[in-house]
């Protein structure tokens, strides 16, 4: 049987073009902005999301009909676990019906279960507030934790896209080049911060001041999740006075007004610091770190 090479010419043209093009790109669903920014710098070219962003208080979020979309395509979703999305991402995987997704699945990625959290309980009850017995779940201020997390993220990928392995590989190792040579950069310019006091929000910051030898001498908060009360304020102005911190404390998520008014009395510094990437200018957690430790030196000076 004679075959027109003519006619296989576009068949032949085809095949190689499909064999250079790279494999579909995966949908990775995240559930806090700083793992959807480590995740690309890990797998660039897949589409990554992430259900809140540094403005949103990751504890109070909605199933929302575009949220289930998004996890309901997902080959992998990553979230910071220890109880921090115990109210609302139960009911997504429930309503998303991702198989690849659902707890004990490659698919689902929790950073609690590769890092050693802080302040873990031995007991809670509801006296005590909005408190997570599995450990404080925000890692990502932690340089030490998220060269683990990334880690993670990598063995996660290729395990669910071997095809790629040896791109997971050497976007992880860029990476973490990278990091390894900004967490020496920043240690040596947060040195002047050592030993400071600073007052802030229950736990948001536990993980970076740990890092930078920062004491909280006091909470913003009565209880965690309690707004301050003026019977609370005026026990921490008397505090402040007696010691003076670097800064009052807070997220952009969380109300400025307590914050304001304690640190105006006390004549300190009244400090917002970004929560994570996607926020003024801040692309990735390079950019985090940057800025964090840029404002808190600036509240440093005289």
């Amino acid at each position: 049987m004679h075959i027109n090479s003519n006619l296989m010419r576009p068949v032949l043209a085809a095949s190689l073009l499909l064999a250079a093009m790279p494999a579909a790109a995966l949908n990775l669903f995240t559930c806090e902005s700083e793992y959807a920014a480590l995740a690309q710098e890990i797998a660039p070219e897949a589409t990554v999301f992430s259900a809140t962003t540094a403005l949103q208080d990751p504890h109070h979020v909605q199933a929302r009909p575009s949220l289930i979309a998004k996890l309901r395509r997902a080959d992998l979703a990553i979230c910071a676990g220890a109880e921090l999305e115990i109210g609302w991402l139960p009911m997504l995987q429930m309503k998303a019906n991702n198989a690849r997704v659902r707890d004990g699945q490659l698919g689902m990625l929790y950073a609690s279960d590769v890092v050693e959290p802080l302040g873990k309980l031995d007991h809670v009850d509801r006296s005590m507030g909005d408190v997570h017995a599995g450990g404080n779940p925000h890692f990502h201020f932690s340089p030490q934790r998220v060269g683990k997390i990334a880690v993670a993220i990598r063995d996660r990928l290729m395990a669910i896209d071997p095809a790629n392995r040896s791109a997971y590989q050497a976007n992880w190792q860029d990476f973490d080049a990278r990091w390894q040579q900004a967490t020496a950069r920043w240690q040596l310019q947060a040195k002047p911060l050592q030993g400071h006091k600073v007052i802030a929000y229950h736990s948001s910051f536990m993980y970076l001041f740990d890092w930078l030898e920062l004491e909280q001498i006091a909470d913003l908060e009565p209880k965690p999740g309690v707004a301050p009360t003026a019977a609370h304020l005026a026990t921490l102005l008397q505090r402040a006075q007696a010691q003076p911190p670097l800064a009052v404390i807070y997220t952009g998520y969380q109300d400025a007004r307590g914050a304001n008014w304690l640190a105006k009395r006390a004549n300190v510094t009244a400090l917002q610091l970004p929560f994570g990437p996607g926020v003024d200018g801040i692309d990735d957690l390079f950019a985090l770190y940057d800025q964090v430790l840029t404002r808190l030196l600036q509240a440093q000076q005289p």
